[in-house]
């Protein structure tokens, strides 16, 4: 849900009843791009916007992502899945659920109450910041990474070094969307990236 300066192909946006869904899951895949639409030059003119929203809204392709973020994780012995400020919350935490594993927000500064650990990262008009509650995550801990996108890679790479300052054992990346031209997973330092969708 990130964005892009070149436009990458157009998907529409598609439904599927949950009737048609059930009847049809047996005979093919569901294809989650039809549930992702491009938005044009928001949040400025050049960006091409991808917006998860109508998949979020679909409860049988919600269902269906968060199936394929964990599948290839069951039996990894993730104990903790991290889920970035805001949309890696929703996808995190489902993720999570599945996993029987516990869910760590990483936010914005000045929103989590007890003493945190903190990771600085650039974006195309400066730098943000991300927090963890330095209590969240120990050497004991298997952590998975879960976002709706990446993009350039940059608050991937800073919510694994608050991972990394935990002492944690960093088990893989999972995203819904790649945009593969941006080669963000280039700078997570090899750890294992797995995408729904490759853009």
């Amino acid at each position: 849900m990130r964005a892009s300066h070149r436009a990458p192909p157009q998907v529409q946006v598609g439904t599927l009843s949950s009737q048609s869904f059930l009847g049809q899951r047996a005979t093919r895949m569901l294809d989650l791009t039809t549930y992702i639409r491009d938005i044009p030059d928001f949040p400025k003119p050049g960006i091409v916007f991808k917006d998860l929203t109508p998949l979020l809204r679909a409860p049988e392709a919600l269902a269906e992502a968060v199936r394929r973020l964990v599948k290839p994780f069951r039996g990894a012995g993730v104990t903790a899945v991290l889920g970035m400020e805001a949309r890696g919350f929703v996808f995190g935490a489902l993720a999570a659920q599945q996993l029987g594993a516990g869910f760590v927000p990483l936010r914005k500064p000045g929103k989590l109450p007890a003493a945190t650990a903190s990771a600085r990262y650039d974006l195309e008009y400066g730098s943000a910041e991300l927090h963890m509650h330095v209590d969240a995550l120990s050497a004991r801990d298997r952590v998975l990474l879960v976002d709706d996108l990446i993009a350039t890679g940059g608050t991937a790479r800073a919510s694994l070094s608050l991972a990394e300052q935990a002492g944690a054992t960093i088990v893989a990346c999972a995203f819904v969307v790649e945009l593969d031209f941006l080669r963000g997973r280039d700078a997570l330092g090899g750890c294992r990236v797995h995408s729904l969708i490759h853009v």
